[in-house]
């Protein structure tokens, strides 16, 4: 089963309240998305730190619902 945008970013949204998140469809199927989140939560951390930020908001469904989430991740 497919996730929508929407609900990504709601989920991420919901986990940094401050965030800007841009999401696209990469294929159009609803499996594979881009994300861009800027976040000032994101301040001092490392990339994979602020990556594993994210993974952690969308609670396990990296692999499942959704299959693949290219991540970007900035400060403002």
């Amino acid at each position: 089963m497919a996730m929508e945008a929407a609900e990504i970013e709601r989920m991420i949204r919901e986990a940094l309240p401050d965030a800007e998140v841009t999401i696209e469809d990469l294929r159009g199927d609803g499996d594979h998305y881009a994300a861009l989140v800027v976040s000032q939560a994101f301040a001092g951390k490392s990339r994979v730190q602020q990556h594993q930020m994210v993974y952690q908001s969308l609670q396990g469904r990296m692999g499942g619902e959704l299959h693949a989430l290219a991540l970007t991740t900035k400060t403002p």
